[in-house]
């Protein structure tokens, strides 16, 4: 049996998780500098999935997709927030 690239990545590093045919609710896209930073919002998680492109990427609202990714805290305005910061996104 061949394993997944998730499989892979899981194995190689401890830190990471991975989500299988999760539902986008909300998915953002803003410039900054050549990158875009997406955030997307999944149906029963209150914190946001973030990730980089070099493109604009198409909506993934309602979209089922599988992510890797591994927690992250961001400091905004003094205050810390949890993020997931997403190592792999493929639509299920």
């Amino acid at each position: 049996m061949i394993k997944s690239d998730a499989s892979k990545l899981l194995k190689k590093n401890q830190q990471l998780n991975h989500l299988e045919d999760k539902k986008v609710v909300s998915h953002k896209q803003r410039s900054s500098g050549e990158w875009f930073i997406n955030a997307l919002m999944l149906d029963g998680y209150d914190v946001p999935f973030k990730y980089k492109r070099r493109k604009q990427y198409k909506s993934l609202v309602g979209a089922r997709v599988n992510l890797t990714y591994y927690p992250v805290t961001e400091k905004v305005a003094g205050l810390p927030f949890e993020t997931m910061k997403v190592v792999r996104v493929r639509v299920a």
